[in-house]
């Protein structure tokens, strides 16, 4: 198989999961379970902030160990092939979810985005394998706008069963469009699992119980290692404030939009086509101005944009604004993805540097998303206001922003992008 069709099919992969992203944890989902499972109560927003932070949490703990275990076993895409089937089998069946069914449906949505955040460990680490030095910023990039496309695909197909709106009249349509969501997740996700090979590797005994302890001490020392780079350690910490700021608007957008500011569903389709789009705007622009000024600038930069965000979000009165507000939000969203990464790659010794970015992505990037979800759903049912709640974000991007502006841009003995 030559190796254009492994890149295709990894591509398309991105293109697949994003179905699940925008459509059960961003934008339909949010507000089925708001307003119809949860009946519209206050406590909906808890009950969904929830979900999204242990589902979370429940990732961070065990990407080491499937991580480790996908390494000794040599059977990375199997791993990949369970944790896709998950997601896929747990979307459907939230298909057959419907008021009062909170509990269940939490529990389903868990085991859905466990699948899909935890296949990503093993989807990640396939980009040294298809890509070459030279190209994997590249290919990586493509990933990101393949993503972004299979959100404007399956926000365009579902478009005629959700236009009647996201309501209990419309739920029949609604479950529909969730099991579609499945569906397209598991048809685009395919070609992956067909044209991709794990090398081989000599066999080796069982995973045992010692393997798996083992993995764990490995995130021991991969955190000592860590602590003897200051830099690395606060430009972390101040990611792991900022990026659990963006997830959380990510996760809220639609149920704020909607119950705040009044959106319909069409205009929440618009709304989020229109964020998608700028986002891969705000990817390519952004990626211009990293090489240009530097990645440590060009984070400062984007928090200061989502600064903007919050406050133009919490002050809005109109949809009009609002729009303005998403489409920069989403020029924030690819540009401090974007920003990140090449941050990190900067502050990275070469010898750590698989070590460091499995930590990256896989623990630190799943625990950066727990707090703030959880906060705004607290904050948002007790203060009955979801103003509140976004407003309490800005502590998150305040933390991060100050924590940046400690962190010395390059050192150059540890530099990887010459």
């Amino acid at each position: 198989m030559t190796q254009k069709y492994k890149v295709f099919s990894w591509l398309l992969f991105d293109f697949a999961n994003t179905s699940f992203s925008v459509i059960m944890v961003t934008f339909v989902f949010p507000l089925y379970f708001k307003n119809v499972i949860c009946k519209g109560e206050p406590s909906g927003d808890a009950l969904w902030g929830f979900s999204i932070s242990l589902s979370m949490l429940l990732v961070a703990l065990i990407s080491p160990v499937l991580g480790a275990a996908a390494d000794y076993s040599g059977k990375r895409k199997r791993f990949l092939f369970v944790f896709t089937l998950i997601s896929v089998i747990a979307t459907a069946l939230l298909s057959f979810s419907g008021p009062g069914m909170a509990v269940a449906a939490v529990a389903l949505f868990i085991f859905a985005n466990i699948g899909f955040e935890g296949g990503l460990v093993f989807y990640d680490a396939y980009l040294k394998e298809i890509a070459t030095e030279k190209s994997i910023g590249r290919v990586s990039g493509y990933g990101f706008a393949m993503g972004y496309l299979g959100a404007l695909a399956i926000l365009l197909l579902l478009k005629p069963l959700l236009s009647k709106g996201i309501v209990l009249s419309n739920a029949p349509n609604v479950q529909f469009s969730f099991l579609v969501a499945a569906l397209f997740f598991a048809l685009f996700a395919a070609p992956i699992f067909l044209v991709i090979r794990d090398e081989k590797k000599e066999e080796r005994p069982a995973i045992s119980l010692a393997a798996l302890g083992n993995s764990i001490k490995e995130v021991k020392y991969t955190v000592q290692h860590i602590m003897s780079y200051p830099d690395l350690v606060r430009f972390l910490i101040a990611y792991f404030f900022y990026n659990d700021a963006i997830l959380t608007v990510i996760a809220f957008s639609s149920i704020y939009a909607q119950n705040t500011l009044g959106f319909t569903t069409g205009e929440l389709i618009v709304f989020f086509m229109l964020v998608q789009t700028t986002a891969i705007v705000g990817s390519l622009l952004f990626g211009f101005v990293t090489d240009k000024i530097g990645p440590k600038r060009t984070i400062v930069i984007t928090l200061l944009i989502w600064f903007v965000v919050i406050l133009a979000a919490i002050f809005a009165d109109s949809k009009e604004l609002f729009f303005y507000t998403g489409m920069l939000a989403g020029m924030s969203m690819g540009s401090s993805q974007a920003a990140s990464r090449s941050m990190m790659a900067r502050l990275t010794p070469r010898e750590h540097v698989t070590e460091f970015f499995g930590f990256y992505d896989g623990t630190f990037g799943k625990a950066s998303a727990i707090a703030g979800p959880l906060m705004f759903g607290l904050v948002s049912a007790q203060a009955g206001s979801q103003k509140a709640a976004l407003a309490s974000l800005l502590m998150f991007f305040t933390i991060g922003l100050l924590l940046m502006t400690r962190v010395k841009s390059v050192g150059s003995q540890y530099c990887l992008e010459e």
